[in-house]
């Protein structure tokens, strides 16, 4: 009786928790949708085999994870990361869906394993694995999680674009190589580069596609096919991303300074049977249709299998907001934090989870910043010269835009979440108004001008006239105000307007710029010339001012000599700067640099090719240059001299 009792029970029970699961399991689904933590239809889809095993063990495999990941954490504690990714790896096979291991994995990887290695070599290796982990694999489990698309972000801004890393020019160098032979050359214009991405997300989907819309693509397939078939198997034609990286080697070699000036084509066509059948086939001019096509399929295919990236979404931020260039680590770190604010948005959207997407947005804006500050890029990926980096004059605009956006977003975040933007936005538009001004833009500048007068100043919370001057006086007591408070700050704005001059005006023939930046620094040199300070001589026997003075007169000289000595400049660059330059340029720089730049010709790739004086040409009058020179520094000998007799004397 009691027996049968129990099972009536259990019955009961049973009967009970099956009604109960049938009531609550839709609208557990109904919340999982809500919050997008569904990922795939099927819970182990594209899983590997492991994972299988994971699920049959049920309960216990969340066990073990657990106890995984205490001993990960040890294991991080006592510096053992080897051993700690050993774990994490097998974290995440048995829990695909815990995106903080795959965080901690690339983490460990980029940053903490890199460091141990020895060579750039290897610490790109790393770093390169650890990004790829979590863009390629991680983000394909969890692909709404804020988080890894913060960190894939941060990674991108911090670990390569940044400097903190001994190798952060070797990681620059690579990633624009990588990504020249990946997309190419992108287009000037920023509407001609969202063309240039439609056209690749526009692509067909799979190689049936492409072959049944094009069918001079098939005619394509064959050729590559018996051209390539000789060789060792790893040469055969397959459509994957080492095929891609090896046409976009060959295109880039037809368009590359260095390649010409080495005689590198005629080099590969010789020596490189794969580079010669390129040449054959895709070459042939019959083909360039059919190549075109090819190309746009393959760029789409790799992006989204290699890279988890989506070239329509890469066209529609490019329309949207800026001119990326995606050879540089800041427009991927938009991309990734920009999608993540998307992607996250619902299941982020807990009053508890708003800080994580207010740093993420932050993010966002700074890299945007970075672009502005270094957007506009020179790349040849034959030269082991770093790639060129300049400001980007098309992202203010923007950025303003995305400000307005950002402030409205976070307006009503508990401890003033939109105000945080404010002092960033503020002192960005101030440094853009100043930033167009001298390069010549005056309606920009003015717009901007105007704008924070609005916002800031007639406009602002309290009003002020902090904004209300015209464009040239506000740039100069907005600056000069600045220099009087700390004058060392005045050498740094010289010096960094004339690096721009330098850089955009002889490199990419914008002569206002360089006149602009010239006559800037004759501006604030004149300017404390005429200060009452100038000749104020402190108890230590030290004269700031006139000492400021004198390298604001030598200011052209001193940037234009520190950067045709920059070894993080590309030679190329350096010599074709040098060689627009003026004759009075040259003759301040030529000794100063001849030295340098003939060691750096004689070991680099253009060693036995060029002699110095073809390449670094003597300026005309460099005799008598030196002569005025020579009497010049004997007058500030007998200067220094008298002065300090004189100062002997008040002893």
């Amino acid at each position: 009786m009691r027996d049968r009792l129990v099972q009536i029970v259990c019955v009961v029970v049973l009967v009970a928790g099956l009604l109960v699961s049938g009531t609550m399991v839709p609208r557990m689904l109904e919340v999982a949708k809500v919050q997008e933590l569904r990922y795939t239809a099927d819970p182990v889809d594209g899983a590997p085999p492991i994972i299988a095993l994971g699920t049959a063990i049920g309960a216990l495999r969340g066990i073990i994870a657990d106890y995984l990941w205490i001993k990960l954490q040890s294991r991080k504690e006592q510096g053992l990361f080897y051993e700690a990714m050993a774990d994490a790896d097998l974290i995440t096979k048995l829990q695909p869906r815990f995106a903080e291991v795959w965080g901690f994995h690339g983490h460990n990887m980029a940053y903490n394993i890199s460091v141990l290695t020895n060579t750039p070599e290897e610490r790109w290796a790393w770093v390169n694995a650890g990004i790829d982990l979590v863009r390629n694999r991680g983000l394909r489990y969890n692909p709404n999680d804020l988080g890894l698309n913060k960190e894939l972000a941060f990674w991108f801004a911090h670990k390569i674009d940044g400097v903190a890393d001994d190798a952060h020019l070797h990681y620059k160098r690579e990633f624009a190589k990588e990504w020249q032979f990946l997309l190419g050359e992108p287009p000037a214009d920023q509407a001609d580069r969202e063309k240039w991405l439609r056209l690749i997300a526009d692509a067909p989907n799979s190689v049936e596609e492409l072959e049944a819309r094009y069918p001079d693509v098939k005619e394509l397939e064959r050729r590559l096919t018996d051209e390539l078939s000789p060789f060792d198997r790893r040469f055969a034609f397959r459509l994957d991303r080492d095929f891609l990286i090896n046409v976009g080697r060959w295109m880039s070699s037809k368009n590359s300074p260095y390649a010409k000036m080495l005689g590198l084509e005629k080099r590969f066509v010789q020596n490189d049977p794969v580079y010669a059948a390129f040449d054959r086939v895709l070459g042939d001019p019959a083909m360039a249709p059919a190549r075109d096509r090819l190309i746009a399929f393959l760029r789409k295919k790799v992006l989204r299998e290699d890279y988890n990236m989506d070239p329509a979404l890469m066209a529609d931020y490019t329309r949207d907001w800026g001119p990326f260039d995606w050879r540089h680590p800041q427009s991927h770190a938009f991309y990734w934090s920009k999608l993540g604010s998307e992607v996250g948005a619902k299941r982020y959207g807990d009053v508890e989870d708003v800080y994580k997407v207010l740093n993420n947005d932050r993010l966002t804006i700074q890299a945007m910043q970075a672009l502005n500050h270094s957007g506009l890029m020179g790349v040849d990926p034959f030269s082991t010269d770093n790639p060129t980096r300049m400001h980007d004059n098309r992202w203010i605009k923007p950025i303003e835009r995305y400000f307005r956006e950002l402030y409205q977003k976070h307006y009503k975040v508990r401890g003033a979440g939109g105000d945080t933007f404010i002092d960033f936005h503020e002192n960005f538009m101030a440094q853009a108004i100043r930033q167009l001004y001298r390069s010549g833009d005056l309606e920009g500048a003015e717009e901007i001008l105007k704008h924070l007068d609005e916002m800031y100043g007639k406009g602002g919370l309290i009003p002020s006239d902090k904004y209300s001057m015209p464009l040239e006086e506000f740039v100069r007591s907005n600056t000069y105000g600045e220099y009087e408070m700390v004058p060392d700050v005045a050498r740094t704005d010289v010096y960094a307007a004339l690096q721009r001059g330098f850089r955009e005006g002889l490199l990419l023939g914008r002569k206002k710029v360089m006149d602009d930046a010239i006559k800037f620094a004759k501006e604030l040199t004149e300017y404390f010339q005429s200060t009452r300070y100038t000749d104020f001589v402190n108890k230590f026997g030290e004269r700031r001012m006139a000492d400021l003075v004198g390298d604001l007169r030598s200011s052209v000289e001193n940037v234009f000599v520190m950067l045709l000595r920059d070894q993080s400049q590309p030679l190329l660059d350096r010599l074709v700067m040098y060689n627009r330059a003026g004759d009075e340029q040259k003759r301040m720089a030529y000794d100063a640099v001849k030295d340098q730049i003939a060691g750096e010709l004689a070991a680099g790739q253009l060693a036995g090719l060029y002699q110095l004086g073809e390449v670094l040409p003597e300026p005309p009058d460099m005799e008598a240059y030196r002569a005025q020179q020579a009497e010049l520094a004997k007058r500030r000998q007998q200067q220094v001299d008298e002065q300090n007799r004189a100062g002997a004397l008040r002893k």
